[in-house]
C-alpha cells in the first residue's frame, strides 16, 4: 500500500497521487477511468489521453478472455497495444457479468493471471456483488466468499501488476465496514466498493452516502477507494467528500448512443435541447438541431465527446475545490441540482464526525450557503471545541452585540457557530460569510453552541443578548440563561 500518497485533504476528500508501476505512470487523484469496451470503442482510448488527458481507463479482461476475435490478439500484443493507450490500465474481471448473468466460467487465479499475461496495470479477482436490500444472510455468505477470493487472490503471483480489493456488503453498514477491514488485511492494492451502481440507477444517493462511510470507517486512510459505476458527473464532488479517489463509468458512451446530454445538475435529451448550455468544442461548433440532424455514429461521437468534456470538467473543479478548501460549498452547491441528491448531501452530513478527523483546521473561508451549512463539519468542530477554552468568572456576556463592562467577561456569538472568545473573532471559521437574513437552521445551531458551552460550566451563570432569535433557537437554551433581545434592549 505504498503506492497512493495524499497530498491535501478536504472534509474526506482527497488530492492524491497513485503510482502504478507497471505502467510507468503516477495517476494524480481523484480521476475518472472511462470504461472502454474492447470491441467498439465511441472514442478512441488515444483521444481519450490527449484531448481529455485521460491517465488512467478501464477495461474488461473477461469480455478479452473469452473473445474469439481478441483473445488470441491481446495475449500476443499485450493490452496497451491492442488498445493505443500509454497510460495505466485496469481490467475488470467478470464480476458485472456475474451480477447479471448470475454465473461466468472463469475463477479468480485464472482471471488474474490473464490480466497479468496481458498486460494490464491494476488487476481484480471475481468478487460477489450483493445487490442492495438482500437479506442479512445471503448477504453474510457472498461477503464470506469474497473475502476467501481476495485472500487467494494475495497470494497469486502478479509481478508489478496491482490488485484491487473489492468491498461489498450490500446495503448493511456493519457488513460494508468490515468487510473493508477485511480487504485492508489482505495487503491488496486498490478498494473498489462494488455492487452501487443500483443505488445510483434508482437515485438512492442518501443510501450511497451511508455505504461509502461504512466502508471508509473499515478501510481508514488507506489506498486508493474506487467507486465501481460511478460516472455521472453530478455526483463526484459527494463521493469525493466522502473519501473516494476513483469513478469508472461508460456512461459517456452509452448515453451518447441514446441521445442524451450530460451536464453536472443531471442528463438532458438532445431532442428537448435549443441551447446548449456549455462551451466545450461540440456545443460551441454546434447547436443542438445541427447535432440532431447529423448521422447516427457522428452524433454518437460528438455526444461522447462533450459528455467526457462534462465530466473531466467536473474532475478539474472538484480537485480544485479540494485545492481551495472549499470542496463542501461545492458539494453544497451541486445537491441543489436534484432532490436525490440533496437526500445525499444530507446523509453525508450526518456522518460530520468522521469526515472531521480528515478535515484541515483551518481554510480560507466558510460560505453559509443554505441551511444544510449549518450541519457541516466545521461548526461541529468549533462546538467540540468549547471544551477547551476557558471561562473566566462568575457572570459572563454571550452577545451578538458589543461588549459590557457590567461582566466579568464577554464573548461573541455567532450564527451557526455559537458562542466564541471575542481574541478568536479573526479566526477561521468564525471569519465566515454568512448571509444578513439568517436562517431558523443556523440560530438553532448557534442555540446548540451556547447550550454546548453553558453544559461545560454549571457554576457560571450566562446571559445571552440575541438579535431576533426564533423561537425553535430559543427552546434550545437552557432555562438557566437570562435572555435578552438585541432590539428590546436598544
Amino acid at each position: 500500500m505504498t503506492n497512493f500518497e495524499v497530498r491535501q485533504y478536504d472534509a474526506a476528500g482527497r488530492l492524491g497521487e497513485l503510482t502504478v508501476p507497471r505502467a510507468g505512470v503516477t495517476v494524480e487523484t481523484p480521476t475518472i477511468l472511462p470504461v472502454v469496451n474492447p470491441h467498439v470503442q465511441t472514442v478512441a482510448p488515444a483521444t481519450l489521453a490527449s484531448e481529455f488527458g485521460a491517465e488512467i481507463l478501464i477495461t474488461n479482461s473477461y469480455i478479452l478472455h473469452g473473445s474469439d476475435d481478441l483473445r488470441e490478439p491481446v495475449l500476443e500484443q499485450g493490452l496497451h497495444d491492442l488498445l493505443g493507450f500509454d497510460g495505466a490500465i485496469m481490467t475488470d474481471s467478470g464480476s458485472f457479468q456475474l451480477a447479471e448473468y448470475g454465473d461466468i466460467d472463469v475463477t479468480t487465479e485464472e482471471i488474474l493471471e490473464f490480466q497479468y499475461e496481458i498486460g494490464s496495470d491494476i488487476g481484480t479477482p471475481v468478487d460477489i456483488p450483493t445487490p442492495p436490500d438482500v437479506d442479512r444472510e445471503r448477504a453474510t455468505a457472498e461477503l464470506k466468499t469474497t473475502q476467501e477470493r481476495l485472500e487467494h487472490a494475495a497470494t497469486v503471483d502478479t509481478g508489478e501488476m496491482l490488485v484491487s480489493a473489492p468491498v461489498q456488503g450490500a446495503t448493511y453498514p456493519d457488513l460494508r465496514e468490515r468487510a473493508a477491514a477485511d480487504a485492508v488485511s489482505t495487503g491488496l492494492d486498490v478498494f473498489p466498493l462494488g455492487a452501487v451502481v443500483p443505488l445510483m440507477n434508482e437515485y438512492r444517493y442518501a443510501d450511497l452516502a451511508d455505504v461509502v462511510a461504512a466502508c471508509k470507517r473499515g478501510l481508514g486512510e488507506v489506498g486508493p477507494v474506487h467507486l465501481f459505476g460511478a460516472g455521472h458527473p453530478m455526483m463526484f464532488a459527494m463521493a469525493a467528500a466522502l473519501g473516494c479517489d476513483l469513478f469508472d463509468s461508460a456512461a459517456y458512451a452509452l448515453y451518447a448512443r441514446d441521445d442524451r446530454y450530460l451536464t453536472v445538475q443531471g442528463t438532458e435529451l438532445l431532442s428537448e435541447l435549443t441551447y446548449f448550455p456549455c462551451h466545450c468544442p461540440v456545443c460551441t461548433d454546434h447547436t443542438p438541431a445541427e447535432l440532431d440532424a447529423m448521422d447516427a455514429d457522428t452524433r454518437e461521437e460528438l455526444l461522447a465527446r462533450h459528455n467526457l468534456h462534462v465530466t473531466y470538467g467536473e474532475i478539474r473543479t472538484v480537485k480544485q475545490a479540494i485545492r481551495s478548501g472549499n470542496l463542501m460549498e461545492l458539494v453544497d452547491s451541486r445537491a441543489r441540482g436534484h432532490p436525490a441528491m440533496l437526500d445525499g448531501y444530507r446523509a453525508l452530513l450526518d456522518h460530520a464526525e468522521q469526515l472531521e478527523r480528515t478535515d484541515p483546521v483551518s481554510k480560507d473561508a466558510f460560505f453559509y450557503t443554505s441551511n444544510e451549512s449549518a450541519r457541516r463539519l466545521e461548526v461541529r468542530r468549533h462546538q467540540d471545541r468549547l471544551e477547551r477554552l476557558p471561562v473566566e468568572g462568575e457572570e459572563v456576556l454571550l452577545t451578538e452585540g458589543s461588549s459590557s463592562a457590567q461582566y466579568d467577561e464577554n464573548w461573541g456569538v455567532l450564527p451557526p457557530f455559537g458562542p466564541y472568545p471575542r481574541e478568536l473573532a479573526d479566526t477561521y471559521p468564525l471569519t465566515a460569510e454568512t448571509p444578513d437574513r439568517t436562517d431558523r437552521a443556523a440560530y438553532e445551531a448557534a442555540a446548540t453552541g451556547v447550550r454546548r458551552l453553558v453544559e461545560l460550566h454549571p457554576d457560571v451563570s450566562f446571559t445571552l443578548v440575541h438579535d431576533d432569535w426564533p423561537a425553535t433557537a430559543l427552546d434550545r437554551v437552557p432555562d438557566s440563561v437570562r435572555l435578552r433581545d438585541l432590539h428590546a434592549r436598544d
